[in-house]
């Protein structure tokens, strides 16, 4: 992971895509029977999307080649639009991930590259080491396998606070695999390492970002808050 991040800092490679990158769409029958989704592939034929709600919030999951840096093989995205102030922004993300984003990103700003942090470097790779991280006392039992920051720390402690702290523990990845749950102008995106596609691998993430999302709309910002 971590040399992954220094080669596309440094311009000379352009994150790692894995091979075989199309869904077999056959698959997903059972699952978008039962759960009513839609499913296609997408126009330019690697990958699969599919479209679908959690309560009246629509959401799109896609599977693909990764579009960030920090995601070494295929990546799952999920999305949704959600009624929150657009300058809201926070961020949950595996300890592994969150340790090699802030290592690497040190390095590459003592080494004069901070123009190139400033304009290629995803957002949320710059709220990192941007914004205040919860405590270890404040993510309880998620802290050997989290970090949390945002730009509203009361709003993030009571986002973790409820039912989604538990959802995440549940949640069972590989270590060294990324894991990405933000918000960002009225948004909420989860992105993971998810090299299978099959209902099977997206179901566990989805029930995840589907908590994130009820657990977003209750949640709210304190005035002493600086979002």
């Amino acid at each position: 992971m971590l040399e992954g991040f220094k080669r596309w800092l440094s311009g000379r490679a352009q994150p790692e895509t894995g091979s075989g990158a199309t869904a077999e769409l056959g698959s997903f029958t059972d699952w978008s029977r039962r759960a009513q989704v839609q499913i296609r592939t997408p126009r330019e034929g690697n990958g699969v999307i599919i479209d679908g709600k959690s309560g009246e919030l629509p959401w799109r999951l896609e599977w693909g080649p990764s579009q960030r840096p920090y995601v070494l093989g295929q990546e799952l995205r999920i999305r949704a639009a959600l009624p929150l102030p657009p300058e809201l922004q926070a961020i949950v993300l595996n300890r592994p991930l969150q340790e090699a984003i802030e290592k690497t990103m040190f390095e590459q700003y003592v080494e004069g590259v901070q123009t190139r942090l400033d304009t290629d470097t995803p957002a949320e790779m710059r709220w990192v080491v941007m914004y205040p991280k919860l405590g270890r006392a404040e993510l309880g039992a998620l802290q050997e396998r989290y970090a949390a920051a945002a730009s509203a720390a009361s709003w993030l402690r009571q986002w973790l606070g409820g039912t989604l702290g538990p959802a995440l523990l549940a949640l069972r990845s590989e270590a060294s695999s990324a894991f990405v749950l933000m918000v960002n102008r009225g948004k909420m995106t989860l992105r993971a390492e998810v090299d299978e596609a099959s209902a099977l691998s997206f179901e566990p993430y989805l029930r995840v970002f589907e908590i994130a999302l009820r657990e977003a709309r209750s949640a709210r910002i304190d005035t002493d808050d600086e979002a």
